[in-house]
């Protein structure tokens, strides 16, 4: 079973071509509803790092914001237990 978001690039051709033939038979896909990011867990996280990141704050350069890409890259892995939390996934 795969879950996908109503991306554009989720119904090109290239991709309803996969669909529909032969490797398209051993996934079950579900679509999401458009405009539901509430249903897709990643976008919390999406919305974290830029809370995190971008939102008020002021970057000097592109490289200042793949440095504080790379902070919250390693925050994020050292706390999977918040990660779960903030997506909505903690038991």
């Amino acid at each position: 079973m795969l879950v996908l978001d109503n991306a554009r690039i989720h119904h090109a051709k290239m991709v309803q071509a996969f669909l529909d033939g032969e490797e398209g038979d051993a996934f079950h896909f579900i679509f999401l509803p458009p405009y539901s990011p509430q249903l897709n867990p990643i976008e919390r996280l999406w919305k974290w790092l830029k809370d995190e990141v971008i939102v008020n704050v002021f970057h000097k350069d592109q490289n200042d914001i793949a440095q504080f890409i790379t902070c919250f890259e390693q925050y994020v892995l050292q706390h999977p237990d918040e990660v779960l939390h903030r997506m909505g996934c903690a038991v």
